[in-house]
């Protein structure tokens, strides 16, 4: 009877996390899927589960409008942001745990208090100061306001944390000085912090969707979510086209996670086992 316990015990988890794996699955599925179908057959009852006639007609409809140029912009701003983030935070989170200064300690909680802060209650001095710059309307409007990211300096400290401080003493005896030790000593044994931190500021990027409607206005400059939901408007909901926008949406943001997943992994678990 013991034996059969955990047999049974993981017969059941294994059904259960595929069942939930399935429902997770679904809605990525039914976009993909919904993209090859014509409006008639998308909003059909009872649904069409697997488009019998697909069609690239709604892609077709897509790219004549400059959805090209909105998935570049995407692209662009979500990579520059997550690329200065990681920099930019690197440094800051490794100078908070390893450099004594004077302030540090209040500094560092004036960063934990901004990570409670709604991005809403500072969007108005963020646009003041994003026009008085000649930046808004335009794609440094998104990204340059990530790149303070409290968080991302908060991960950084806490893996910066863990750096043994015989590693950097013994660096310093070497002659090696602190931007070189930043980069040769630093920032590999941090690397799994970068892939976590990577995907977090690509995803956050690319789905800040309100930052990106307040702080872009012309069309050409436009996101693919704000330009898919513009076609919302302008179309009176063809649900396929929407439906291709989104499974375009959707490919950087799978292949980002994809990349870094074993960054990510090894990131989530660093400092479990101590040996």
């Amino acid at each position: 009877m013991t034996r059969q316990r955990p047999v049974v015990y993981q017969t059941v988890m294994m059904i259960f996390l595929i069942a939930v794996s399935l429902l997770f699955i679904f809605p990525f599925y039914w976009i993909i899927t919904g993209s090859f179908k014509l409006q008639k057959v998308a909003i059909q009852m009872p649904p069409q589960w697997f488009p019998k006639e697909p069609t690239l007609a709604n892609y077709h409809e897509l790219f004549i409008n400059p959805a090209l140029k909105w998935f570049f912009n995407s692209v662009f701003m979500s990579a520059a942001s997550m690329i200065l983030v990681c920099i930019t935070s690197a440094m800051a989170g490794y100078v908070l745990a390893k450099k004594a200064f004077t302030g540090r300690a209040i500094m560092f909680s004036i960063i934990i208090a901004a990570m409670a802060l709604p991005k809403q209650v500072v969007l108005l001095p963020l646009v003041r100061i994003m026009n008085s710059l000649g930046l808004y309307n335009t794609p440094w409007a998104v990204i340059l306001p990530a790149v303070g990211w409290p968080f991302g300096v908060f991960l950084m400290k806490q893996f910066s944390q863990t750096i043994p401080s015989e590693i950097l003493d013994a660096a310093k005896i070497d002659g090696s000085g602190e931007w070189m030790t930043f980069v040769r000593i630093v920032s590999p044994i941090i690397q799994p912090a970068y892939g976590a931190l990577a995907i977090f500021t690509f995803i956050g990027t690319w789905n800040d969707y309100f930052l990106q409607l307040v702080m872009l206005q012309s069309r050409n400059r436009l996101t693919i979510s704000l330009g898919v939901a513009t076609l919302q408007a302008e179309m009176a909901t063809n649900y396929g086209v929407i439906m291709a926008g989104a499974a375009l949406g959707a490919v950087p943001i799978v292949l980002i996670f994809l990349f870094f997943q074993k960054y990510f992994a090894s990131g989530i678990t660093m400092g479990a086992v101590k040996g």
